[in-house]
């Protein structure tokens, strides 16, 4: 596996060091404005989301939403937007970037419920789309393709 990690370098990839959660999920950190937190991986999550609770702690200016939310345990949740947010996970870098606003209480429940800690957010598929994600489940690693424009 050093031939996958050499090759997605060469390609412009970072690499992110994922960690397994006591409920199987991986979290990574990031920080969205500035502010460091800590996200699980969602392969599932169409959107990235943080949760209402988090709306000042990433200085995120919130507003409102038609789309409701949907996951896991939960339906039709009301939702908020915050638009031009700057995202930086490791290395990678991404400016102007739209969140989902919604209660993750349900979601830190079931992680504390089973002996993890909680989270300030969720990492979904918008993202790992954007940066062209590779999962190395075994290495427990997200590698994201650098942008070539400007943060």
């Amino acid at each position: 596996m050093k031939r996958l990690k050499s090759i997605l370098s060469r390609n412009g990839y970072i690499k992110i060091k994922l960690t397994k959660t006591a409920t199987n999920h991986f979290e990574l950190k990031a920080k969205i404005n500035g502010v460091k937190g800590r996200f699980i991986l969602d392969t599932g999550a169409s959107s990235s989301c943080v949760g209402f609770d988090m709306i000042d702690h990433f200085k995120l200016e919130a507003t409102d939403s038609k789309v409701k939310a949907a996951g896991a345990g939960a339906s039709s949740m009301d939702t908020q937007q915050a638009s031009k947010n700057k995202i930086k996970i490791r290395d990678w870098k991404f400016k102007n970037f739209n969140l989902v606003l919604f209660d993750l209480t349900h979601v830190n429940t079931a992680l504390e419920n089973h002996g993890a800690k909680t989270v300030e957010g969720i990492i979904g598929a918008d993202i790992l789309d954007l940066g062209e994600a590779i999962i190395d489940y075994k290495k427990k690693r997200l590698y994201l393709k650098k942008l070539v424009f400007k943060y």
